[in-house]
């Protein structure tokens, strides 16, 4: 395996063993098992954890929020959240993990301070993106925010993120397909 393949291949098993155990719930060992490599070699790309666990957030919320930023800006606002609801379907994967943030936040006490940021980050560009599009279906009279789209956003944003839980729990979608209906007219 070249540099490139390594480093990309202890990234992405990073991000799935974030997403399904949290970040006290693996250890370089089990990356470099997963990966096949030793775990000096981990060591050579990601000298800490905090820095392994950094870019995981970067790179996962870099992606999430591409896809995010290309959902259709003229597209009606509650046709934004189906697409936006459809995003959060795919986290789900096999029905075994969640959003790494959402695992992430969880485990904010034993964070480092700078994977602490980078989940906040996140979540906040969420929580902006649902309000401006709450308050498009406001303006459009498709989408309920109650008047208040910024809170309504956050509000919307934590069930997102609880149905992923939920979903994982009771290994069905729909907890996730609910959450949408809820701020419609």
């Amino acid at each position: 395996m070249d540099k490139n393949t390594v480093r990309e291949a202890l990234l992405d098993h990073a991000q799935t063993l974030l997403m399904t155990r949290g970040y006290n719930g693996f250890s370089y060992r089990d990356l470099s098992e997963l990966v096949g490599v030793k775990t000096s070699s981990i060591h050579y790309y990601f000298p800490t954890k905090e820095d392994l666990a950094l870019e995981a957030v970067n790179a996962y919320s870099a992606d999430v929020m591409s896809s995010i930023y290309a959902i259709d800006s003229s597209a009606p606002a509650d046709k934004k959240l189906d697409r936006y609801t459809k995003l959060f379907a795919r986290i789900i994967g096999g029905g075994d993990q969640i959003c790494l943030c959402g695992m992430l936040a969880a485990d904010i006490e034993s964070l480092p301070e700078k994977v602490r940021h980078a989940v906040q980050s996140f979540y906040k560009a969420n929580e902006n993106w649902l309000a401006k599009v709450l308050a498009e279906g406001e303006a459009q009279d498709t989408l309920d925010a109650g008047g208040k789209p910024e809170a309504a956003a956050r509000t919307l944003y934590a069930a997102f993120q609880g149905s992923l839980l939920a979903c994982r729990l009771f290994q069905t979608r729909t907890r996730l397909e609910e959450v949408a209906d809820a701020v419609r007219r």
